[in-house]
């Protein structure tokens, strides 16, 4: 006979913890499980050019590298908030933004509950200062544009009714990679950790 598992709200982790996805707590927070998780979900549900999927983590640092370019102090701590952008993707995993808006907004109050975890486990505040917050969206504006238009298939004419075009100074230089998981992962860790010394 199978359990009940009707209401179970949680998931376990690689590390042993468990997290509630109602009720997430700082403690239950890993940057192991947020690597991890990030450098297997794929972006654009799959739907990207290469040999290997372009994973979350991998999109988090594009996004980071831009948020650097546009931010004119990018200190340590908000390159940090750019690189947790999408932590919370770690477990509920990526919906593209068609998806996000048919399940509406009982999916924005979850990944708003999990971003706070992760920023009160890492010492960010709860609610960013707008202007970084502003710089965050440009920042994944420009990574978003990237990855549409270099591998998921978007002519730039089509592109431009659907992404906002960013300036060129933000993208000049910067690169899509795709390479295995295990890379991706810990690539994440170490910028991480490279952030976290600098804070």
């Amino acid at each position: 006979m199978a359990a009940n598992t009707s209401g179970r709200a949680w998931q376990r982790m690689l590390s042993g913890r468990r997290l509630d996805l109602l009720d997430p707590t700082p403690v239950d927070i890993e940057i192991e499980d947020i690597a991890h998780g990030l450098a297997f979900v794929a972006r654009w549900n799959g739907q990207t050019r290469g040999d290997w999927p372009y994973s979350v983590a991998e999109h988090s640092l594009l996004v980071e590298q831009a948020f650097g370019r546009i931010s004119p102090h990018p200190q340590p701590q908000w390159r940090l908030a750019a690189l947790l952008h999408d932590a919370p993707e770690y477990v509920l995993g990526d919906m593209i933004s068609p998806v996000k808006s048919a399940l509406g907004q009982e999916y924005g109050e979850m990944d708003a509950r999990v971003a706070l975890a992760v920023h009160r486990r890492f010492g960010l505040p709860a609610k960013l200062p707008s202007a970084v917050r502003r710089q965050i969206k440009q920042a994944d504006q420009v990574s978003a544009w990237l990855e549409a238009t270099e591998i998921a298939g978007f002519s730039e004419s089509e592109a431009r009714g659907i992404f906002k075009r960013p300036d060129p100074d933000h993208c000049a230089g910067l690169v899509i990679r795709l390479r295995p998981p295990a890379e991706a992962r810990r690539a994440y860790l170490v910028r991480f950790e490279e952030l976290l010394a600098q804070m």
